[in-house]
């Protein structure tokens, strides 16, 4: 799955930490999402879409091997 993330953070000026705290997360969590390492729960990218003001649409896409 892709997302656009670190563009986002970019956007809004965000260290991974900030984000990490305003969505209650640890920058770890973060950095393992940016990186395509986990896949984040429902909760963390309604989150995430809320942080951003954007549509989780607009966070993460699905690519060709997402759909197995």
């Amino acid at each position: 799955m892709k997302n656009r993330i670190r563009i986002l953070r970019a956007e809004h000026n965000l260290s991974q930490a900030s984000l990490a705290k305003k969505i209650q997360v640890s920058r770890q969590s973060i950095n393992a999402i940016e990186s395509g390492k986990y896949v984040p729960s429902t909760l963390l990218t309604l989150k995430m879409a809320s942080v951003f003001d954007v549509e989780v649409s607009e966070i993460f896409s699905l690519e060709e091997e997402d759909w197995g």
